[in-house]
């Protein structure tokens, strides 16, 4: 592969994000390039995406074969290759049946309605900075180097992950002096900060609040019998009646088991759409997101005024250079932006029902139905789909979400998404009340509703979604009873 095909293949797996940084950085390298925001449109002697045409093949001659020269076509597959992350380009843009798009360089017109995605950023002080401050004026100097390493080995939910006698023999310090200094940080902010398991934590916030009575201290040096739900061998064990145990399990579920996650670490990254996808009178509006995409421009006065001067034959060769890249990068820039629209169309054609009905009409999908769908190749979809989100009115979705895996209808009808079981399993223990149901009673109640799904496969889910067993939930809910 040429260098240049090579690059058209990497910008078509590059999010939209991404694209704005690597453009940044053509600009940097090439003179005759330059980026403007969409709306500008004071540019006469410059060359937009969609107009350039130069003595190359153009873009989409090139996908399809058509080309007079001896250019190889983008849509291949190069798994041979080293550039497995990256992605190769499709020309067309033409509709079909109710789906039409709006244009591959229109502006985001759905941006403006959208959430705002940076409220949610969390832009507080982090932890480690929140105990650095209250260790300067309760830390002696002298332990100042202690304090800060012992901080820095603390984790995001607030406890200390490091053996103390490792970071006392690292340190050189006696060990009774760096548990005196991890006392110290005990004390700040978060209440059970620095401590090494779960069950110090409770206890440390326990003593905070004045409950930490040897009834207490006993619970939490049991807190596996308690998740087990063995609520009369503790009783026994603390000496305390069935309202005094409900009670101190009431006072343990107001502590928090995570102190330090109510400081930020890194602030949350919001994730910025790649298209937009609206339904219109006339069916369904595909849109690039070109509030990320500056406009790519061939500056030809520039070049014509530097041709024009006297040059030697490296600099002639070098201007010549920069000419080729330039045309090329708009083209594959171009290029990259009608494939993304070519396979958003095609995914939103066969998941109409999603983007109609919801998350449990969601169709199996795989990678190749699409790419035979629009005659490309099936690396060519899966590079496509890397690291794109499309916004639309049920939310927020990674391309990829909507590739999802069959499961056979019990009854030989259409077969279902993996995505449709798993909001069908949480639907049912949802609503289990106190009857909790097991994975076998799943299977039956699935099976009932047309899903053809084994035990081990309820069970796969099940877990996926963060639910526990059925034994896990009977013991959640006995402890629930004793609020």
């Amino acid at each position: 592969m040429t260098p240049q095909l090579q690059q058209a293949i990497k910008l078509l797996a590059l999010s939209n994000l991404e694209i704005e940084g690597f453009i940044a950085e053509e600009v940097e390298r090439n003179p005759l390039l330059e980026a403007s925001a969409p709306e500008d449109n004071d540019a006469p002697d410059r060359e937009p995406v969609a107009e350039v045409r130069d003595e190359r093949v153009a873009a989409d001659e090139l996908v399809s074969g058509t080309g007079s020269g001896d250019e190889p076509t983008l849509d291949v597959d190069y798994a041979t290759e080293s550039h497995q992350q990256d992605s190769v380009a499709d020309g067309g843009s033409g509709m079909d049946g109710a789906l039409s798009m709006t244009g591959a360089s229109a502006g985001g017109a759905g941006g403006e309605d959208g959430p705002d995605l940076d409220a949610f950023a969390d832009t507080s002080l982090s932890l480690a900075d929140h105990l650095l401050a209250q260790a300067g004026p309760a830390i002696p100097r002298e332990d100042a180097f202690i304090a800060a390493h012992l901080i820095d080995q603390i984790d995001e939910a607030g406890y200390l992950t490091v053996s103390l006698l490792d970071i006392a023999n690292r340190l050189g310090v006696p060990l009774v002096r760096a548990e005196a200094v991890l006392a110290t940080i005990q004390t700040f902010d978060p209440t059970g900060v620095g401590a090494r398991d779960l069950s110090e934590c409770l206890a440390l916030q326990a003593k905070e609040a004045d409950r930490y009575d040897p009834c207490m201290a006993r619970l939490i040096d049991n807190l596996d019998l308690l998740a087990r739900g063995e609520l009369t061998r503790l009783k026994r064990m603390c000496d305390v009646d069935d309202e005094d145990m409900a009670d101190m399990i009431r006072e343990l579920r107001g502590y928090d088991p995570k102190p330090g996650c109510r400081y930020g670490g890194e602030p949350a990254q919001s994730v910025t759409p790649d298209l937009f996808v609206a339904r219109t009178k006339a069916g369904w509006a595909i849109e690039i997101n070109a509030t990320t995409l500056p406009r790519v421009l061939v500056n030809r006065s520039y070049y014509t005024e530097l041709s024009g001067g006297q040059q030697d034959k490296a600099s002639k060769a070098w201007l010549s250079d920069c000419l080729a890249s330039a045309n090329w990068l708009v083209k594959a820039l171009d290029q990259r932006q009608r494939t993304i629209i070519k396979v958003a169309t095609e995914i939103v054609k066969q998941q109409e029902a999603f983007f109609l009905k919801g998350v449990a009409h969601l169709r199996p999908l795989t990678l190749r139905q699409v790419a035979d769908a629009i005659e490309m190749h099936e690396s060519t979809v899966s590079r496509v789909t890397s690291n794109k989100y499309v916004s639309c009115a049920r939310g927020l979705y990674e391309l990829k979400y909507f590739f999802t895996s069959a499961i056979q209808s019990a009854d030989g009808g259409e077969a279902v998404s993996a995505q449709a079981v798993k909001l069908a399993i949480r639907a049912l223990i949802d609503t289990e009340g106190a009857k909790i149901l097991s994975d076998d009673t799943l299977v039956d109640l699935l099976n009932a509703k047309g899903f053809d799904i084994a035990r081990r496969t309820v069970a796969k889910y099940r877990e996926a979604l963060g639910i526990g067993s059925s034994v896990q939930r009977r013991r959640a809910k006995a402890l629930e009873g004793v609020r």
